[in-house]
């Protein structure tokens, strides 16, 4: 089994996203984990270019990786000046750090517009900063900075930039597709000459996603013989990002049977995905291949009854492999294999009761013909079934509700609820404020049950969604609310339709609420 060295710099490259920010305590939960994770290099910054990332290489040296090597990120030397004088290497040193990664132009072009100096220079500008780190004892990886671009162009000075750095000592050479606008056909053939130009150097392979490809690119490049990859987690980054690890790792690993990371650490991936994305403050991409919550969602009835049979038919891995889950979705689309996998997935038998299956069956496309949805709304589809076998318990009935808006003159809006309750024989009369109708039905509702249900406490509504159903009666139009909801161990979703978006809200609370005292 080859191994490949997986360098992350999702703290570095990772970080010029757009809307990302991580501060220094993210940095370093991040490194830590990624440590954890098994990558063989933590990219964690450029040393000198901020207070941030000077704080977080010297609160690393205080608590080292235990597995990764943290390496430092910089540039060549400036033109014209000396390499022990110049800020980004002596920064490079201060920081600590065994290992370094710096950058050097590859395409003439860049070094004519960007650096405005010679090809002469900028080769000596390379050479000069490798010795220089070199000299400190440092491993030194060098970026070839549009390295495709720039052999396209100019193949011959392409290949003395990468001859120059070998011969200043750098102990792998990355090739970089930094415009991300190569395909994998174009990767392959100019790794393939470039090894054959230089058979014994360690090569790796850094891209970008402008054109889709990042991740193709970086495994036509490691087929072709390179043997360090670059990436980010969920592939965040600069414009389109960078190749995503979270779909090349075990593509290269499952797949092609390199030896990437601990094979343990493969079931903690998706875990990995999540947590970047909880601290860089994205919402997660549901359809994200492998990590995704939809990479393994079914929704098509012939596919549901396919996997009943036999996984393999519509999944390319086991999701439980990378931490993931199977997930099956009930919808128009549904067919009896849907409703009866999903019924048992909530722990309802209704297998030994086909005419209860078709009543559900067209109970949903019903709904969904009228606006519901649930393929996010999975304890309101667990309510319908239990109303459809009749085992449904009330918990109380509503005997009407109010909302009122009010906007004084010095422009506080105030929102207040009232609602009558039945529950078990008795009238429950509440008034509640909240920030917003919806907030003020949700408290009034808690207040009303909270003497009798006390498990109403914890719940707590996590997300709130509106989406307009029919677009094309525009003010007039139905209005789907879609509510996350969570006990702080579980968590489940409900949904609501109606041309008035309080009564939508009140169709989820109210599912929301039953679900939890039914469970």
């Amino acid at each position: 089994m080859k191994q490949i060295l997986i360098f992350d710099t999702t703290l570095r490259d990772g970080s010029q996203g757009v809307g990302v920010s991580f501060t220094t305590e993210d940095k370093i939960k991040i490194a830590r984990v990624l440590d954890s994770f098994g990558v063989s290099y933590v990219e964690g910054g450029w040393p000198g270019s901020g207070p941030k990332d000077d704080l977080f290489f010297e609160q690393m040296k205080k608590s080292p990786l235990k597995r990764a090597k943290l390496t430092a990120f910089g540039c060549t030397r400036r033109k014209d000046k000396k390499t022990s004088e110049d800020e980004t290497l002596r920064a490079i040193i201060k920081s600590g750090v065994k290992t370094v990664c710096i950058f050097g132009k590859a395409w003439d072009l860049h070094v004519k517009c960007a650096l405005k100096t010679t090809n002469e220079e900028n080769l000596k500008m390379i050479y000069e900063s490798i010795a220089f780190l070199k000299s400190k004892k440092l491993e030194v990886l060098f970026d070839a900075e549009h390295y495709f671009d720039g052999y396209k162009s100019n193949k011959r000075y392409a290949l003395k930039v990468i001859k120059t750095a070998i011969t200043a000592g750098a102990n792998i050479v990355c090739l970089c597709e930094t415009n991300g606008g190569m395909l994998p056909s174009d990767i392959q053939s100019i790794v393939k000459e470039t090894r054959s130009a230089f058979p014994n150097v360690k090569f790796g392979i850094h891209a970008h996603n402008d054109s889709d490809c990042a991740v193709a690119n970086s495994i036509a490049a490691i087929e072709e013989g390179c043997i360090l990859a670059q990436g980010t987690v969920n592939g965040i980054g600069e414009r389109c990002g960078n190749t995503n690890l979270c779909s090349l790792v075990p593509a290269l690993q499952i797949k092609r049977n390199y030896d990437c990371i601990p094979k343990k650490s493969m079931r903690k991936l998706s875990e990995l995905s999540i947590y970047v994305d909880e601290i860089a403050n994205i919402v997660p991409n549901d359809s994200d291949p492998y990590v995704g919550r939809n990479a393994f969602a079914h929704k098509a009835g012939v596919h549901v009854s396919a996997i009943k049979n036999n996984p393999e038919t519509y999944e390319h891995i086991n999701p439980l492999t990378i931490g993931n889950e199977r997930r099956i979705l009930v919808s128009d689309l549904a067919g009896k294999s849907n409703v009866v996998s999903k019924a048992i997935e909530m722990a309802i038998g209704i297998e030994d009761a086909p005419e209860k299956v078709k009543e559900i069956i067209d109970t949903v496309k019903e709904k969904e013909h009228n606006g519901y949805q649930y393929e996010d709304a999975d304890a309101s589809f667990f309510l319908l079934t239990k109303k459809a076998f009749g085992t449904f318990k009330s918990f109380f009935n509503l005997k009407g509700y109010r909302v009122s808006v009010e906007k004084d003159i010095n422009g506080n809006i105030i929102s207040e609820a009232t609602i009558k309750l039945d529950i078990n024989g008795k009238e429950e009369h509440t008034v509640a404020e909240g920030d917003g109708p919806v907030n003020a039905l949700d408290n009034c509702l808690r207040k009303a049950l909270i003497n009798y249900y006390p498990a109403v406490k914890n719940i707590f509504l996590t997300d709130f969604k509106v989406r307009v159903v029919n677009r094309d009666a525009t003010t007039a139009a139905k209005v789907r609310v879609l509510i996350e909801s969570s006990d702080s161990s579980k968590k489940w979703g409900t949904i609501g339709v109606s041309e008035n978006i309080i009564d939508a809200s009140w169709q989820a609370l109210t599912d929301s609420v039953e679900y939890k005292l039914l469970k």
